[in-house]
């Protein structure tokens, strides 16, 4: 049986191909494909490649669908039943996983290829972080799962307490995520950007203040005069994955602050930081990649409940055959996200 699928060949080079519909294993699922979702990262790669990926590569790894086969050792699933399947799963048995740090993970199994009419998945995300969906929750939503979880994981890795000013830098989907659950959280957040749609959302999703950045300088000194005495804020979280972004976070923080930088820079970057400014000001930085099973679940639980919802991140729907536009107006920043529906 044949299906269609995108192939990025090179960068700005994708295309929609066809191919034979992947065979399972005794362990795998082949899942019939509902709804993909873009992504900042996917745009990233598309724009300027990934260091663990050599093109030509399937594309994506946002979706949710229904179980068309299973492996005739599968437990727990069926065929016909509607899933949010992540695109990863640790080893569980390496050196960082046993220490506690599966998003470390030495084997970490990632399944690219979401921009397909079916999709495969490994026994090992299967038995990890693959879920079933009731009828309380869309597949629209659920496929917010996976970068919904990497938000989940990096806030809980903050040390927000009540009443804290937290500032987010980057009002993509992962930062809105971010500033959703800073807010959810008890802090007082604030949210800076140069996309003033995108700072409206923030507004929407319950953020205390907004900063367009679009004509300002200094960032940081900005952020610092919108806290009492201009102190600077007690948690910044960076989610662009620019070098500039990750420099000007750092110097929000008050003293004894905290910053997560989360957001993925171009290969070779290099982060300058003074180093008087964080001996003596006692500023922790922080870096957190990706999730962990953990909080995946953590995350499905959290769309169950309304947390966050697709008709405030996927703004279009397309079909697999504009995936490129799809892709194109997320970079452009005039969406926040949008899916392919198939």
């Amino acid at each position: 049986m044949k299906m269609r699928r995108a192939v990025l060949y090179e960068q700005e080079d994708l295309r929609i191909e066809e191919c034979e519909v992947p065979e399972i294993g005794e362990g795998d699922v082949l899942v019939k494909n509902k709804i993909s979702a873009t992504c900042g990262t996917d745009v990233k790669i598309y724009k300027r490649g990934y260091p663990l990926l050599k093109p030509p590569h399937p594309f994506g790894h946002e979706y949710s669908g229904v179980i068309a086969a299973v492996g005739k050792k599968v437990k727990n699933f069926k065929e016909g039943d509607r899933v949010a399947v992540h695109n990863t799963a640790p080893c569980n048995h390496c050196y960082f996983c046993k220490k506690g740090f599966p998003s470390m993970c030495e084997d970490m199994l990632f399944n690219r290829g979401t921009y397909a009419e079916y999709v495969k998945v490994p026994a090992r995300i299967v038995k990890q972080n693959m879920f079933l969906l009731d009828e309380s929750i869309s597949h629209k939503n659920a496929c917010l799962m996976e970068p919904f979880s990497c938000a989940v994981y990096g806030i809980e890795e903050c040390p927000i307490h009540l009443g804290d000013v937290v500032a987010v830098n980057g009002a993509g989907p992962i930062g809105l995520m971010f500033a959703r659950l800073a807010v959810l959280k008890g802090a007082h957040v604030i949210v800076t950007d140069k996309a003033q749609n995108r700072l409206e959302l923030a507004k929407k999703l319950g953020v205390h203040e907004i900063l367009n950045i679009t004509n300002i300088e200094d960032s940081a000194f900005a952020v610092k005069a919108m806290t009492e005495g201009g102190r600077g804020a007690d948690i910044v979280i960076e989610a662009t994955g620019l070098i500039n972004v990750w420099e000007s976070s750092v110097k929000m923080a008050r003293k004894a602050g905290f910053v997560l930088l989360f957001g993925g820079t171009k290969e070779k970057s290099i982060l300058s930081l003074d180093a008087t400014l964080l001996h003596y000001s006692q500023i922790t930085v922080k870096g957190v990649f990706h999730t962990t099973p953990r909080h995946v679940q953590t995350a499905l639980e959290l769309l169950k409940m309304g947390v966050i919802k697709s008709d405030d991140f996927i703004q279009k729907e397309y079909p697999l055959e504009e995936l490129e536009e799809a892709i194109l107006e997320h970079a452009a920043q005039k969406v926040i996200k949008n899916c392919i529906v198939y």
